[in-house]
């Protein structure tokens, strides 16, 4: 009998990836194609969902072919994605009626401040778990709405769909505009701000307060409740799963009881607490959002911290700045010096997310002397992606019943051991990294995974979960606290400055 496999694709910010896992969780091919970024005018973010379509259909084929497994080896493909992101696309012919708007996108603020002023609005965040912000996909839907000709009334006829990247990968996979299917699960729909976290289903008061048509909306389903069957790139594999790629982090980290929580390090970085089969809304700048739904199972929710830039920062002083070239060489730089020699950067580059929601934020380097050097900034760039993480927890320790015991972490950024005790160090708390680094992928194969009976239970998967790395803290209480208030000090400065550069007399 032949060997089969679980596929997982992850159309992530920068990349899709296709990645082949076998039974015991262990990475087996990956085969990954980078996506372009495109900035029309500043605090705009744009890609192009036909550019990521056709990096699906490159890079799944060469995933089967680099693991030498045929499709029928492959039990079931789970889908995640990055979340928030919009795309609108014509129902007859498969093609956008615009470049997709990214989650980091800031055009629709002005939109939002007129909402907040609107009847409803104080309703919003108790129907769906999320603050009224443009981080979210509604307001961008609504933006697109009002600002191409013709498009709302096409919506009302049912001429146009709108969906996350699950669900514009989903429709394109089976099918496409000859009978692809319309699908999205309660993990990204949750994300939208017109789901009902009570019900799990799209609320008629939130659609009529974002004026958004429901003809355009996709059905909800539980995380692997079942997604049709691939009838493109690679036909006849079952498409088991989909989950945003947070929550396919807190399945890939096992994170299956309430007060487990994961931090995923990219080019954000995510913090997520499982808080058990009760909505808990937060007073402290978190969202309360669905953490995940297998099918038949009760839904289990958590509590989120949103950073919007972390690896991202390092990009900026590799390739904005040129202090290094490579995102490798941040760590070696700032082992150049004992500490951040006083200086703090924050970098809200597009606000700040979690705890603060500061749209008006921008980012400040405090601090700088003549005794400062390209070390002391490297330090502080991967310092400033700790102290987020503290005031991540801190909120997170606020609202929850338990407090954050140790944290899981995931992403890119934990190969920087530097930053790894860092976080450690200003937690006080053990950080532990997993075995197989590429946790958002293994999420979503293992929901598939379960849906077909690939592993019998959860238990299963926390078999097979291993520790490669853990870090421990050992710095001084005094100093760290010292520290997080330079911290938050640099953080007050952020505030208060104009969305809009000036222009020049």
């Amino acid at each position: 009998m032949s060997q089969h496999f679980v596929v997982a694709i992850d159309q992530g910010t920068t990349s899709t990836r296709c990645i082949v896992f076998d039974h015991h969780g262990r990475l087996v091919s990956v085969a990954q194609r980078e996506q372009q970024y495109h900035y029309p005018r500043p605090g705009h973010v744009e890609q192009d969902a036909t550019e990521i379509w056709r990096n699906v259909d490159r890079v799944m084929p060469q995933a089967l072919q680099d693991a030498g497994i045929r499709p029928e080896q492959v039990a079931a493909l789970g889908i995640t994605n990055q979340r928030e992101t919009v795309v609108v696309w014509d129902r007859n012919t498969g093609v956008p009626v615009r470049r997709a708007i990214v989650w980091q996108d800031m055009r629709a603020q002005e939109l939002v401040a007129e909402l907040e002023r609107a009847p409803g609005a104080d309703a919003v965040a108790e129907r769906c778990g999320l603050a009224l912000r443009s981080y979210f996909s509604a307001p961008r839907l609504r933006w697109i709405l009002d600002n191409t000709r013709g498009l709302r009334e096409r919506a009302e006829r049912g001429e146009v769909l709108f969906g996350t990247m699950d669900s514009w990968l989903i429709w394109n996979l089976t099918g496409g505009p000859s009978g692809g299917l319309h699908l999205t699960d309660v993990t990204n729909a949750s994300r939208t701000m017109l789901m009902s976290l009570h019900t799990l289903q799209w609320d008629d008061d939130l659609l009529s307060f974002f004026g958004i048509p429901r003809q355009m909306l996709p059905e909800i389903r539980p995380s692997n409740a079942g997604f049709g069957s691939t009838r493109r790139v690679v036909p006849g594999i079952r498409i088991a799963a989909a989950l945003g790629d947070q929550h396919a982090a807190l399945v890939g980290q096992t994170c299956f009881d309430p007060g487990d929580a994961k931090c995923t390090y990219g080019t954000g970085s995510f913090l997520m607490m499982n808080t058990g089969a009760t909505p808990r809304h937060s007073s402290h700048g978190l969202l309360t959002t669905v953490g995940y739904q297998l099918a038949g199972e009760a839904t289990v929710y958590a509590l989120e911290a949103p950073m919007a830039v972390t690896g991202s920062l390092v990009q900026w002083i590799r390739d904005g700045l040129g202090l290094i070239s490579s995102a490798a060489e941040i760590e070696t730089l700032a082992r150049t010096v004992d500490d951040n020699g006083g200086c703090y950067i924050v970098p809200a580059f597009a606000g700040l997310f979690a705890p603060y929601w500061r749209s008006d934020a921008r980012g400040v380097i405090a601090g700088l002397t003549g005794y400062i050097t390209k070390g002391h900034i490297a330090r502080a760039v991967l310092e400033a992606t700790g102290w987020q993480t503290r005031a991540a927890v801190d909120a997170v320790n606020a609202d929850a019943d338990a407090s954050i015991t140790s944290l899981k972490v995931d992403g890119g950024m934990t190969t920087d051991h530097l930053l790894m005790q860092f976080v450690a160090d200003v937690l006080d708390r053990p950080v532990l990294r997993p075995n197989v680094a590429e946790t958002v992928s293994l999420g979503a194969a293992y929901a598939a995974g379960l849906a077909v009976g690939y592993w019998p239970d959860l238990e299963a998967l926390r078999r097979n979960w291993r520790c490669a790395a853990q870090w421990s803290p050992q710095m001084d209480a005094g100093y760290r606290e010292a520290e997080y208030g330079n911290w938050q000090r640099a953080v007050e400065m952020t505030f208060g400055w104009s969305f809009q550069p000036a222009g020049r007399v």
